[in-house]
């Protein structure tokens, strides 16, 4: 079974093993890499953002809240403490780093910002003042949709919002808010840089897995594929063979059957030779010798009585002789030949042209009993049935085979009329039996044609 074979028929069925395991690893391994990506992307941002608004809170705060002091005992800013916020943001590196300002009791007032109509507003407690005003700092990234957030939204660039408490620095206690909005776009872009990288590792670790988890799952498609192959071939060799079997034993009984029946018949005929011939000729010799005990036996009654005997041995003899083969065993295959042609010539005294290449291929022992018992069965129906006439034989060696063919010019016969004879029969049987077959050209008045075809062994 060829590769494009089974690709034409893979092609018309469910995808392979490995490719439906691509499909299902690609959807897990995306989904995975989607969560673990997004999980890390939002670490690295968490991480990132809390560690940029830390020390910007330190630092801020270090300046601030000295001058936020008077917030302890009254929770409100004098007008030198405002002067003072607005002078120290709007020199220096917090006028660069600073967007907005603003500055939160705890109950949710501002009490100062950079924009004036926020001044002595109260608003709803957000996320990040609750943190502040617990002790600890809230950092968020581009978080404006509160009310408050109105002049930081509309800014455009990329802000950080960050809520740090501001203490008391004798007692520890909280007792305000310090918001602020730092420009944040160069964090903006780390930050961009950082998800990138760690999805482009995730992503290569997720490619590298998935490429690894391919190879070894084709690798293992591809032999199940090829022992499936394997298997086909060897089902559908068995099942040729058992196939075979089947006619072979189906041959077999047939060919027992058959003989049987030939033997049966064998043996009617060899009843039929001998009560036809000698026991004929016995009989009428022990009739005259009966004769010749009574003296009543005519001139030259011995002779004749003498003749019968003499005539029936000779016919015992040649019933005997067509039993039996000679000693083919070191014979080769063109003297296989010629003794059987010239024991038909001596037995009926009928000559047999003969014509065979030089050179015959080598014959087992089968065939050439084979090929022997085949020239007597035919040259005795030519000498029977055609008189001997013009009895020819014929070998030619084909690349397939070798021909033995024999001819005469008699009455011929139809070969699809079926006969009593019993030679034609066993001929077949035996030359099929050696892988061969008989060739019958004959019709009423045109001569036979028996042609023997043996199959020759490739060297």
């Amino acid at each position: 079974m060829s590769e494009g074979q089974d690709g034409a028929r893979s092609a018309g069925q469910s995808p392979s093993l490995a490719r439906q395991f691509v499909l299902a690893a690609a959807l897990v391994l995306l989904f995975g890499m989607g969560a673990i990506g997004f999980w890390v992307s939002t670490r690295i941002e968490e991480a990132v953002t809390h560690n940029a608004a830390a020390a910007t809170a330190l630092y801020v705060d270090s300046i601030i809240a000295p001058l936020t002091q008077d917030m302890a005992q009254s929770h409100e800013l004098t007008e030198g403490a405002k002067l003072a916020l607005r002078e120290t943001l709007s020199q220096g590196v917090l006028s660069q780093k600073m967007f907005s300002f603003k500055i939160w009791t705890p109950d949710g007032t501002i009490v100062f910002s950079n924009e004036e109509s926020l001044v002595g507003k109260r608003f709803p407690m957000t996320e990040g003042l609750s943190e502040a005003g617990a002790g600890r700092i809230h950092a968020e990234f581009e978080h404006l949709d509160e009310e408050e957030n109105r002049l930081e939204s509309q800014s455009g660039i990329p802000l950080l919002e960050i809520y740090s408490p501001i203490r008391e620095p004798w007692s520890g206690r909280i007792i305000a808010v310090a918001e602020f909005y730092e420009a944040a776009q160069d964090l903006r872009r780390e930050l961009n840089l950082a998800q990138l990288q760690s999805w482009l590792v995730v992503a290569t670790v997720t490619i590298a897995m998935l490429a690894m988890l391919y190879g070894i799952v084709a690798r293992g498609s591809r032999l199940i594929v090829s022992q499936r192959a394997e298997l086909n071939d060897k089902v559908e060799t068995l099942s040729t063979l058992l196939k075979q079997n089947a006619a072979l034993h189906g041959r077999v009984e047939q060919a027992t059957r058959r003989s049987a029946d030939l033997n049966e018949r064998y043996l009617r005929r060899i009843s039929a030779e001998l009560h036809d011939g000698p026991a004929q000729l016995l009989a009428f010799a022990s009739l005259r010798l009966g004769a010749v005990a009574e003296g009543q036996a005519e001139p030259g009654e011995a002779e004749r009585v003498k003749d019968a005997l003499t005539e029936a041995m000779r016919d015992i003899r040649n019933i005997c002789r067509g039993l039996t083969l000679p000693e083919l065993a070191g014979l080769s295959t063109a003297e296989t030949i010629e003794r059987a042609v010239s024991a038909h010539e001596t037995r009926t005294g009928t000559p047999v042209a003969l014509q065979r290449p030089a050179t015959l291929p080598v014959l087992s022992q089968a065939e050439k009993i084979c090929t022997y018992r085949f020239l007597q069965e035919a040259l005795n129906n030519a000498a029977h049935h055609a008189e001997g006439k013009r009895q020819t034989v014929r070998v030619e060696t084909r690349q397939e085979d070798l021909a033995v063919t024999v001819a005469d010019e008699g009455p011929g016969f139809d070969p699809s009329q079926p006969g009593e004879g019993l030679g034609l029969i066993g001929l077949k049987e035996r030359i099929a039996t050696l892988g061969g077959r008989l060739e019958i050209d004959a019709a009423p008045g045109q001569g036979a044609r028996l042609t023997m075809h043996l199959p020759r062994k490739s060297s």
